[in-house]
């Protein structure tokens, strides 16, 4: 699988092969803390300074970066589709290669902090039901009121929730439908690859 940059990105990299490999180097190690603790304006603003270039060209080189590292990273490249993804923006080989080692060296970091950074919604735990029928009243002697209970048991962030749900026979029909026809789109090519990037 290869990543594919959208014209924008690759227009914030392209300034990336115009300056000393060691000052790449810096703007690898730049994008690298911005992951780890978020940016900070003030080191574009001293980096462009050193550079005599404008605050913005730094701001979107060290971006480009950190949208390099980090999607290749959600996708898990190999060496190889990492290479091909990146050989499109006309790097030189010294500069692939110093990409590529960046990338194989905090990918699987680059994957933690990802994951810690992700929402964490209520998954379900466990489902109890219970079928209840009310056959009569005092005043109505003859009534059948069927009614559905659950006891949803959810878990988010590690803790476990109870949830009481009731419902009569014709919404959950009603419902289990629903969630058919939405599993079944979750079987569709364009859902899977909605999901497969998403990961």
């Amino acid at each position: 699988m290869l990543l594919v940059l959208e014209d924008e990105h690759k227009k914030h990299l392209s300034f990336l092969p115009s300056v000393d490999i060691a000052v790449v180097k810096e703007f690898c190690r730049i994008s690298m803390e911005f992951i780890r603790k978020g940016t900070n304006p003030k080191v574009y603003t001293s980096a462009a300074q050193k550079l005599g270039v404008e605050a913005d060209q730094v701001q979107n080189g060290v971006e480009g970066l950190m949208y390099l590292l980090t999607e290749s990273s959600k996708l898990m490249l190999n060496q190889v589709d990492y290479q091909d993804s990146i050989i499109v923006l006309g790097f030189s080989e010294d500069l692939r290669e110093m990409l590529l080692q960046l990338y194989k060296e905090n990918r699987k970091e680059v994957r933690t902090i990802l994951s810690e950074i992700s929402m964490d919604l209520p998954h379900y735990r466990n489902l109890e039901w219970r079928f209840d029928v009310q056959l009569a009243s005092r005043s109505l002697r003859r009534q059948t009121t069927p009614l559905i209970l659950f006891k949803l048991h959810t878990e988010s962030y590690g803790e476990q929730e109870s949830h009481i749900l009731q419902t009569d026979p014709v919404n959950l029909v009603h419902l289990t439908k629903v969630l058919d026809e939405a599993l079944q789109e979750m079987k569709s090519p364009y859902c899977r690859r909605i999901v497969r990037n998403i990961k």
